[in-house]
């Protein structure tokens, strides 16, 4: 393999794998937040004393996932000089200023703010400690929008002019500059789908652990004798602990799920404007068509799993609908990927040069197999997460002493099951963003094209073994870390969550003084 094949294969590897941390912590961040408001504005003392168990227990699994997560994360910046020289000095004076505000304010925001909640049990007052986990929550999407704007220029270059004399962009003020960057069309489509991708990896978290551990209480209270004090406390710590935690996590995944779907559809839309050929990619639609239909299943020889549209067979369609999503009309016309390669190779040449001054033919489509799948399995592992909601809030209908917990084995195990299916799905969204985006690395805006770049122009010039070398020490250290990791995170679940101290002569619950240890 070729320096440039093994830098994309790195870069790819720690990206997917950085962004299995990203999601929980912005979206647990703000659930963690909701719950501790939650717990202090209760005015009964059983759902209080709930709500700051609660709190306590899903932010010490955040608290591990944002150290991990930091650790992932660093690696990142350290890539842009390493594999890709090419591609920062190119664009370094752009993409370094939303990286640059993402560090100097959304990751202090959060880490600081991290730590006082942390150590600020019983030593700030109740109304400021719950300021600081509100401004990690802040901060966390903050550290996100950052992070969109800075890859959202690569997928819409704006604010900037090329300097023919350095052969480098610059921002210009009479492109609107910096601002123009932050406030980017893309960035304000691709920020909430995120974000609402965040909140759909949380909540489903919440609820996975929270029913895990609702049906084992709801079991072991009806296996304890009736009316010991083990059957009291299980059936507690099932009815009114983790059934207000699954049904949160519920509500959340419903809130998720709708932003999900709206921003999705002005996404598309948006997509199809200033990225045709990923779109028609993500349809495998090779011919420019009016009503074009959008494929359940497509199937392909050989060539299909590369640029190739020739031997690509749409098995099951739904007529008229890709031209829908485009335009809100059903009889649009959309462009085809082979279409929209001639006019590429029209409007940016039929050669392309590297950054070894070797010319090589060009070939503006992206990897149809997986941009195709990718765009499928983006949309269709969300279907989990919809089926958990639905089936949580059967399993936990009802108000006040009707309120219903259940002991369903099933329940709790596909609880389990759904809950990293959004993890997969953010993933999967991210692999069609950036292979759909192939071959550039900078794609030209349609509106100003001058200012782009391939991705064979924007590798470091590196021998191959030096590539090899550290991808193989990367994954290695991140195998490790994701070790550590699982650990940690399946023994602070497991933990649960103690029953209630009671007052010995009055039975009335002894709410704990909070505190974290760590």
């Amino acid at each position: 393999m070729e320096a440039l094949d093994l830098a994309r294969w790195q870069f790819g590897i720690t990206t997917v794998y950085h962004f299995i941390f990203v999601p929980l912590t912005i979206g647990l961040s703000l659930l963690v937040a909701i719950m501790q408001t939650v717990a202090m504005r209760a005015k009964d003392e059983i759902a209080r004393d709930a709500w700051i168990r609660l709190t306590r227990f899903f932010g010490s699994m955040l608290i591990i996932n944002f150290g991990i997560g930091i650790a992932t994360g660093i690696v990142q910046e350290f890539q842009f000089g390493m594999n890709w020289s090419e591609y920062s000095r190119y664009v370094g004076d752009i993409f370094g200023a939303p990286l640059a505000l993402e560090g100097l304010v959304a990751f202090f925001l959060e880490s600081v703010f991290l730590g006082l909640w942390i150590f600020g049990w019983d030593r700030l007052p109740a109304k400021i400690h719950l300021l600081t986990i509100w401004c990690v929550a802040i901060g966390t999407m903050a550290s996100g929008y950052f992070i969109i704007a800075a890859n959202s220029f690569m997928q819409h270059p704006v604010g900037a002019t090329l300097n023919e004399a350095t052969g480098r962009a610059e921002l210009d003020p009479e492109k609107g500059s910096i601002l123009s960057v932050l406030t980017n069309v893309t960035t304000l489509a691709a920020f909430p789908h995120v974000i609402a991708g965040a909140w759909l990896v949380a909540a489903a978290f919440v609820t996975g652990i929270a029913a895990w551990h609702m049906v084992n209480h709801h079991n072991r209270a009806r296996a304890a004798e009736a009316g010991s004090r083990e059957a009291a406390d299980h059936a507690h710590l099932a009815q009114r602990v983790f059934r207000p935690a699954v049904r949160f996590g519920t509500i959340g995944m419903f809130v998720a799920g709708i932003v999900l779907v709206i921003s999705g559809d002005f996404q598309a839309q948006i997509l199809f404007r200033q990225q045709p050929m990923k779109m028609a990619s993500a349809e495998a639609l090779c011919e420019t068509q009016a009503g074009a239909p959008f494929s359940i299943l497509t199937v392909g020889g050989p060539d299909a799993f590369s640029q190739d549209c020739s031997s690509v067979t749409h098995l099951i369609e739904l007529p008229n609908l890709t031209s829908f999503l485009a335009t809100h009309t059903f009889d649009a016309t959309l462009q085809g990927v082979d279409d929209v390669n001639a006019q590429y190779k029209e409007q940016f040449g039929e050669t392309v040069t590297d950054i070894h001054g070797v010319e090589h033919e060009a070939d503006y489509r992206p990897n149809l197999f997986v941009t195709y799948w990718s765009f499928r399995l983006m949309i269709g592992l969300a279907v989990f997460s919809a089926i958990l909601a639905f089936w949580a809030l059967w399993v936990t209908r009802g108000k006040g002493e009707s309120a219903r917990t259940t002991g369903s084995g099933a329940f709790k195990w596909f609880a389990l099951l759904a809950m990293p299916m959004p993890f997969l799905a953010n993933s999967a969204g991210w692999v069609f963003t950036e292979m759909g985006r192939q071959p550039w690395v900078v794609y030209p805006n349609p509106d100003d094209p001058t200012i782009r770049l391939m991705t064979m122009q924007g590798v470091s010039s590196h021998p191959s073994w030096m590539v090899v070398t550290s991808l193989v020490v990367f994954t290695l250290v991140y195998g490790a870390l994701a070790v550590v990791w699982f650990e940690l995170m399946r023994k602070a679940a497991l933990k649960g969550i103690p029953a209630p101290k009671r007052d010995q002569q009055t039975d009335e619950i002894d709410t704990p003084v909070l505190s974290f240890g760590y």
